[in-house]
């Protein structure tokens, strides 16, 4: 089975940065596309961003510019440097597939506040 495991939240106060990392396990070959997702709370889950095996990205417009997500095809891993973090950007972080998402993870608390 396919099990992502997210980490790297955490409280921080606007500006601030964050690193989040994920590991998908159970997949022995690269996965196509990755993707960050956020729920915050009283809102639905969105894609935050997604990154393909070609390095190919996309990014809501809110973070561009702010955020950046990489990976690392060959460990299935998947990372989402967050710079200038604002108050909005509070909610639980998910890392899953693209378009069509497996089981989720607990994902990762992110609060900014000061």
């Amino acid at each position: 089975q396919v099990q992502l495991v997210e980490s790297g939240g955490g409280l921080v106060q606007p500006g601030g940065s964050l690193r989040l990392s994920c590991v998908v396990f159970g997949v022995p070959f690269r996965i196509p596309q990755l993707a960050w997702y956020r729920q915050a709370l009283g809102k639905q889950r969105e894609l935050v961003a997604r990154a393909g095996t070609d390095e190919s990205t996309y990014y809501i417009d809110s973070v561009k510019g702010r955020f950046t997500i990489s990976r690392d095809n060959g460990e299935n891993m998947v990372h989402l440097q967050m710079n200038s973090l604002k108050h909005e950007d509070t909610a639980v972080y998910y890392c899953n597939y693209w378009p069509t998402g497996r089981s989720w993870g607990q994902g990762t608390q992110v609060i900014v506040s000061s």
